[in-house]
């Protein structure tokens, strides 16, 4: 994923109102960004980090920079924002990228698949879904580390992230193929699992979904203010 044009560097002074933040830009501007990411953001909001922000090209837009990723003393560059999973890993299944999900010549965003839910990707063998089942792929941003090399999930309670892993599980029940793959968008980590502690009923609801039929996928991204790349599979500690 490359991003459209240069990202600009900054100071972070407080992150608040869960989309809001306040930065200074490296020429001493003082501004209010947009933070697309409605989760904690534990480690990741301290005043004084070095932050990296994308300018939209839309006039209209109120707030015209974005909060992408936050740099930190010990870890380098680490992705915030929760929409580029998405356009990371659909950049990535075409290139084969990711061995798990190759063979699928066609790729869907946004396709229904529940009364109100509608999954991030839809990869198809064909436009009848007859010569493979359909693999329905839920994408979940990952950021989080408080161990050295492990990444974790969620940083906050995810009801909708449980209700996601039982949309999952009734697709499998119908015969079709389905995978969560988390897109850690760090390069510190070697691993992955749940914030449990954190989040009492996602890690429960993950292994119970895997043991269903639901496959797990763990990716880590390199990053650069250039682009965002899926990296490397990760293994996942249940």
């Amino acid at each position: 994923m490359i991003f459209k044009t240069p990202l600009e560097r900054g100071t972070l002074v407080r992150r608040y109102k869960r989309f809001l933040a306040d930065v200074i830009l490296d020429d001493g501007t003082a501004t209010t960004v947009h933070v697309p990411n409605p989760g904690a953001m534990l480690g990741l909001t301290a005043p004084g980090l070095p932050v990296w922000l994308s300018r939209s090209p839309d006039p209209k837009r109120k707030l015209p920079l974005t909060l992408e990723m936050v740099e930190l003393p010990d870890a380098g560059l680490v992705g915030v924002n929760t929409m580029n999973p998405n356009r990371i890993a659909e950049a990535a299944i075409p290139r084969d990228a990711i061995p798990e999900l190759t063979g699928y010549p066609i790729l869907r965003r946004e396709v229904r698949y529940d009364t109100d839910s509608r999954i991030d990707i839809l990869l198809q063998s064909d436009p009848d879904a007859l010569l493979r089942p359909s693999c329905w792929v839920e994408i979940k941003n990952c950021h989080f580390n408080r161990t050295p090399g492990l990444a974790e999930f969620p940083d906050c309670n995810t009801v909708r992230g449980v209700k996601h892993l039982k949309a999952l599980e009734r697709v499998v029940e119908a015969g079709g193929r389905a995978v969560m793959l988390f897109v850690i968008q760090r390069m510190d980590c070697d691993a992955f699992t749940t914030a449990d502690d954190i989040d009492r009923a996602y890690g429960p609801a993950l292994r119970d979904a895997a043991s269903r039929g639901v496959e797990v996928l763990c990716y880590s991204c390199h990053l650069t203010t250039e682009a965002i790349r899926l990296d490397r599979a990760l293994p996942w500690r249940p």
